[in-house]
């Protein structure tokens, strides 16, 4: 059966179109049940019906013939979503005859629903003229059957080949960077695809080495002209993507691996595609998002270099009107060859929102949508709309549907223009009451906003990505130049440095680490406290790099006991007395940083008594925190769905952390990804949160909204979402309070 199984679902995967699939999988079931008829009907949601697409054993009309919703078994198989076994069909109180197709000579009926993610896309059904119940392995086998048909299923219909979609196509991936677009679609194909790179052998060395040289330093001057083109639109952190790009192509290592390729004997091509794999693998393997999306990074660069291998220019493709880019894996590169007036939106078939090059989309205000499994032909030069708060893609939509969106257009650059003007003034809500607003910022944080322009500092800086991007753990005068950077570009404004959060879902490329469980296991502090050398070594730089400028704060990561803080505060008191000696020798001061840790481990949550005399202040990291309260892995695309920042408890365990840390006198922050949501930064200032941490590209609307909001109407609504019992519910009374407001346009993506 197994191999049946097998030959049925290859048949219908390796089809030319859906109709196609359709008759390989009745005609290949009903061979393989050995039964006299076998039928698929197609959930069309738009008319409410199951369609019959496809038909062994009946005949199949001239016109489309199906069920209502409910109607009939068919109707009633998807309705309980549950297969239907009857030996007389006729006699079922829900049958219903489907009139001139002959199914008057079947008594016998199994019918089992074709289910992708919780939702039914149609029914397969076997029938026969004998009047008999299937037999458990009979139903098994239609049961598995269904179950691996409704992937291939859910592709057509992301391919756009489905009933309900004549009246325009609606394609779903990720939402990247928020915004509407409105313009003729344009499919870029013209880029190097290191999958297609086949092994070969050069027989020139020397002259394989010397295309490589030059692809190399054309690469490096296109990065190069490119952060120059940007450089007056974009604060240098996010410039940093080009820097990144020059610092990889610099790299000893990687230069040293290239060439030692080819000397061995590799074209330069098959040099590159194996090197780059390689490094990819290693960030590929991670789980934790924004450095699982540096693989991409180190994709386009590779595909960049083969690009320079056979081309010696850079064509710029020219459009009269702006379009929306089409491409099959968006890059940095890609979107910087195209003016930005001429670029209303980009959809990528590959990549998430995490990659440089959506960070680059959301600092340059371009809607963008990743991972959207759409046919290019059927899109090309086709009118569509981009929907960057739900990643949705609509395909000739409506002539109503159209201007709607138009209007979107024009509100969304009202809009943005009305929150940005008063960006530089402190957060306040309308009755008055100050809110703190922090950056979240890594190597390359995701920006429009000039530094230090409207924020309060930085919440959180990850000091995790300079040791993934080395070979080696890199050295304390490395770290200590990285750190004092930062912290000397916010001079004023306190600047939060997390330790280093590494190991389990993170590993160093030059440490492997393999665990079944690594989100449970040996990451964040856990790591640290077991390299003591390492931990000492960070902290002393961070140290170094603030004298002088007096503005760094440390906090611990992943911290799960009160006997990890010891230890933790223990190593940094010893580094503390080390560096501090120095400094002194040298005629310098250096200030006791504050050192706090983050609440992101459930268990802190019965222990924040006892941090009163230990640590100087609390971070809640809500991203981890909903994670292991949910139990859920968020990069899981199958239980992404129970992921909810908003489900009631995690809205109570956020109200306690708040109330808890005021009756201990501690001061408590939040720098997850809820901070930076409109509802989320309304619901948590509203549980008396003062100090929000977020990706600066929030900064502005969160502000804005804040200042039109009192804080007892967002304590009135957290009143109501600590009665709530699901998240729903939480999520429709927050959008009706702020579309009360007048504030709507904010939260258009919806959940």
């Amino acid at each position: 059966m197994l191999t049946q199984l097998r030959e049925i679902v290859e048949k219908v995967a390796s089809a030319p179109s859906l109709l196609d699939a359709l008759e390989q999988l009745v005609v290949s079931t009903c061979h393989a049940m050995k039964t006299e008829c076998c039928s698929v009907y197609i959930a069309d949601y738009q008319r409410q019906r199951y369609t019959l697409m496809a038909t062994k054993g009946l005949r199949k009309p001239h016109r489309h013939v199906g069920l209502a919703f409910g109607e009939g078994l068919v109707g009633q198989v998807a309705a309980k979503a549950e297969p239907i076994n009857v030996a007389d069909a006729r006699q079922h109180p829900h049958f219903k005859l489907l009139p001139g197709i002959g199914e008057e000579s079947f008594r016998s009926f199994f019918g089992t629903p074709i289910i992708h993610q919780r939702q039914v896309l149609g029914v397969l059904v076997i029938q026969q003229r004998e009047q008999r119940e299937f037999d458990e392995s009979e139903e098994s086998f239609m049961v598995t059957l269904a179950a691996q048909l409704a992937v291939l299923l859910a592709h057509a219909k992301a391919q756009g080949m489905w009933p309900d979609q004549h009246r325009g196509l609606r394609l779903v991936g990720s939402a990247a960077s928020s915004g509407v677009a409105v313009a003729t679609a344009w499919w870029d194909d013209n880029q190097p695809r290191l999958e297609l790179v086949c092994p070969a052998s050069c027989i020139d060395r020397e002259a394989e080495q010397e295309r490589l040289s030059i692809a190399i330093e054309m690469a490096s001057a296109e990065f190069r002209r490119l952060r120059k083109r940007f450089d007056s639109e974009l604060h240098k952190e996010t410039l940093a993507i080009f820097d990144l790009f020059s610092h990889l192509l610099n790299d000893p290592m990687l230069r040293k691996d290239l060439f030692g390729k080819v000397s061995a004997g590799a074209q330069a091509e098959w040099a590159v595609r194996q090197v780059v794999e390689t490094y990819s693998a290693q960030f590929a393997n991670m789980k934790d998002d924004y450095l699982k999306e540096r693989a991409q990074d180190i994709r386009e660069l590779g595909q960049r270099l083969l690009f320079f291998l056979n081309n010696e220019t850079v064509d710029e493709h020219q459009w009269d009107e702006p379009v929306v880019l089409l491409t099959r894996e968006l890059t940095a590169g890609i979107l910087a060859s195209i003016p930005r007036e001429k670029l209303a939106a980009v959809v990528s078939q590959e990549g998430a929102a995490n990659s440089h090059a959506a960070i680059l989309s959301r600092a340059l205000g371009i809607p963008a949508i990743m991972g959207v499994d759409f046919v290019p032909d059927k899109i090309h030069d086709c009118k569509v709309v981009v929907d960057g708060y739900r990643g949705e893609l609509l395909v000739n939509p409506p002539r109503h549907v159209m201007a709607e969106y138009k209007r979107l257009v024009r509100e969304e650059l009202e809009l943005a223009k009305v929150v940005e003007e008063d960006v530089e003034k402190c957060a306040v809500t309308r009755n008055g009451e100050r809110v703190h607003i922090f950056l979240n910022a890594g190597l390359s944080a995701d920006t429009s906003i000039a530094v230090n322009r409207g924020v309060d500092g930085v919440g959180l800086y990850r000091t995790e990505v300079p040791f993934l991007l080395q070979r080696s753990f890199p050295s304390e005068e490395e770290q200590t130049q990285q750190y004092r950077a930062i912290l000397d570009t916010y001079q004023g404004k306190p600047v939060v440095m997390r330790t280093l959060d590494i190991g389990g879902d993170k590993p160093l490329p030059y440490l492997t680490i393999e665990e079944d469980n690594p989100f449970l296991g040996w990451r964040g502090i856990r790591f640290t406290l077991d390299h003591p050398e390492i931990f000492l070594i960070q902290v002393r730089a961070m140290l170094r790099a603030s004298i002088g400028i007096d503005n760094m704060d440390i906090l611990l990561p992943m911290i799960s006991g009160i006997a990890e803080l010891d230890e933790s505060l223990a190593l940094i008191e010893r580094a503390y007395i080390e560096v501090a000696k120095a400094a002194e020798a040298q005629g310098l001061t250096l200030r006791r940083p504050r050192v706090g840790i983050m609440i992101e481990v459930p268990s802190m949550l019965y222990q924040l008594s006892g941090l009163t005399s230990r640590v100087d202040f609390i971070s809640v990291g809500s991203n981890d925190l909903t994670q292991y309260l949910l139990a859920v892995d968020r990069n899981n695309s199958r239980v992404a769905g129970v992921y909810d920042a908003l489900h009631p408890a995690v809205i109570h365990a956020l109200k306690y952390i708040v109330d808890t840390s005021k009756h201990i006198g501690l001061p408590v922050s939040l720098c997850g990804e809820l901070a930076g949501d409109p509802v989320g930064a309304l619901l948590l200032v509203g549980m008396g949160y003062r100090s929000l941490s977020m990706n600066t590209r929030n900064v502005a609307k969160i502000k804005y909204m804040l200042r039109h909001v009192s804080i007892e109407e967002m304590e009135q609504l957290v009143d109501y979402a600590l009665t709530a019992t699901f998240a729903d519910e939480i999520r429709a009374k927050a959008t009706a309070f702020v579309d009360s407001h007048g504030l709507g346009g904010f939260i258009r993506a919806g959940k």
